[in-house]
């Protein structure tokens, strides 16, 4: 049974991804403080020298999608033509928000606003023009450009695996360009390991931020202590959840999860909606959008030349285009598995506008009644921020009726969203290093997805959320290049399609 499993496995890519992954762990096991002191450093070099890189390729990823979408290309079926959906559009709809980015968006749905709107780029905080500006770039940042991130890759991937029966590998994508020799040899190899690399410091990072929030939940609801080895055990406990799930395949976990999830989202939408404040709410939104919609090509190309927001893009726009990059090859990847039989207009307007607009609504509902309350005197969301942003959606949730009941469920939707994203990423990696096959084995499965919860572990113990903004921001810089190839050479697929 070893031998036959042995066979299955892309032994290069799974060697050198499994053995960068260890030996990451061990030295940030042996030397956390000298691990943490170098992430500083490569960090605020790499934000220095090449910030500006990363606005122009994420606003070139959104162009790019956009324009396909809209051109001649955009009937094509990701798949042989007359091939149907493998899953009803609801479904789809389901799994591809899950694994994109609900985890994320339930952390920061509170805290971002509200940091934005006490701190804002420039000018004061704590003031209705810094409210209007908080939510503009909490929109910019869970807007159009991360689900840009995803479509590059995801595109691309579903269109190589389905239409042209290549390998579910980054590297099937690129044969356009460099031909099959060379995509599966050395250099197609280097790009699969990378992408493993880049998926695991991704979701680390996201599981890193859940597993501290539901801590944060736990300490509200049932008076757990906030510590370091209570947040281990969640990512212990959660870690052997999502491997079983991922281990029962598709169907079974990650559809069901991601049904239940939505369902339970809109619930808690739905009640803060009604029971906080409702028209505010709706007239923020609004203008939000208005003010998004309108601002959206400067603020995708400012990279504040003249320093006045010392440090800000740095820690927020950077961070994000590069954690979304880094999400790229897990995301794209699952989004790409589950999207046989769909257009390429399908695609993108299910990739790019879409989940955008849930993603725009929860950050009003949430974010909007919590600026809302400070502004009228209620400054226990604030002054919770100050001590753990993790803390900023249960003191929300705590000036609401049924606040212990409503914040319990919170920490289910954290939980499964935890599961959904991390089931996902485990299913890919396992994919990137079987030879890019659509099932991959239980075993590969249970290792990938042990070493994404230790991941996080460990950079949570090195520098706590820094840590974690620095390792996606380092890795993210070499995949951003591949995704631009990835484009060209799927451009000129394309084209020749039409020839």
């Amino acid at each position: 049974m070893f031998q036959k499993f042995w066979e299955n496995i892309d032994k290069k890519v799974f060697i050198a991804g499994g053995l960068f992954c260890l030996v990451f762990l061990i030295w940030t096991m042996v030397a956390p403080d000298q691990a943490g002191s170098i992430f500083d450093s490569v960090l605020s070099a790499f934000c220095t020298d090449f910030g500006w890189i990363y606005l122009i390729v994420v606003t070139f990823f959104v162009v790019f999608l956009a324009y396909l979408a809209l051109s001649k290309y955009g009937q094509i079926i990701l798949g042989k033509d007359g091939d149907k959906p493998e899953y009803p559009r609801g479904s789809w709809f389901a799994m591809l928000f899950a694994a994109g980015m609900g985890i994320g968006l339930v952390f920061w749905s509170v805290a971002e606003p509200m940091s934005h709107y006490l701190t804002p780029p420039y000018d004061e905080g704590s003031t209705t023009e810094s409210a209007s500006l908080a939510m503009r770039y909490a929109f910019t940042h869970w807007g159009i450009h991360p689900w840009a991130c995803f479509g590059i890759i995801g595109l691309p991937l579903a269109y190589y695996q389905f239409r042209k029966g290549q390998p579910a590998l980054l590297s099937s994508c690129i044969i356009p360009l460099v031909g099959e020799k060379h995509a599966n040899g050395i250099l197609g190899s280097c790009i699969n390991v990378l992408a493993i690399f880049a998926t695991v410091f991704g979701v680390a990072t996201s599981l890193g931020l859940g597993a501290m929030q539901i801590n944060s939940g736990l300490h509200y609801v049932f008076g757990i202590p906030y510590s370091n080895p209570v947040v281990f055990g969640i990512i212990a406990v959660t870690t052997a959840l999502f491997v079983t799930s991922a281990v029962s395949g598709i169907d079974k976990g990650i559809q069901i999860l991601s049904n239940i999830n939505i369902v339970i989202m809109a619930i808690l939408l739905l009640f803060i909606f009604f029971a906080g404040s409702t028209l505010f709410v709706t007239n923020f939104f609004v203008d939000s959008l208005g003010q998004y919609l309108s601002h959206i090509v400067a603020t995708s190309f400012w990279t504040d030349p003249f320093g006045e927001s010392k440090g800000w893009l740095n820690g927020w726009t950077l961070f994000y285009w590069a954690w979304w990059i880094s999400w790229g090859p897990f995301v794209g990847g699952f989004i790409a598995r589950i999207s046989k039989g769909r257009t390429i207009r399908e695609f993108v307007i299910g990739t790019l506008i879409c989940p955008v607009i849930i993603c725009l609504i929860f950050m009003s509902i949430m974010g909007g009644n919590a600026i809302h309350l400070d502004m009228n005197g209620v400054s226990s969301i604030a002054d919770s921020m100050q001590n753990n942003l993790s803390y900023a959606l249960f003191a929300l949730l705590d000036q609401f009726p049924l606040s212990k009941a409503i914040s319990f469920v919170a920490i289910v939707l954290i939980a499964i969203f935890f599961i959904t994203s991390a089931d996902s990423s485990t299913f890919v990696c396992s994919m990137m290093t079987a030879k890019g096959v659509q099932n991959p084995p239980a075993p590969l499965k249970i290792f990938w997805g042990g070493i994404e919860g230790a991941v996080a572990a460990m950079l949570l113990y090195v520098g706590g959320l820094n840590a974690l903004q620095s390792a996606t921001i380092i890795v993210a810089l070499p995949l951003m290049f591949i995704c631009l190839a990835m484009a060209a050479a799927l451009l000129r697929s394309l084209r020749q399609e039409f020839q």
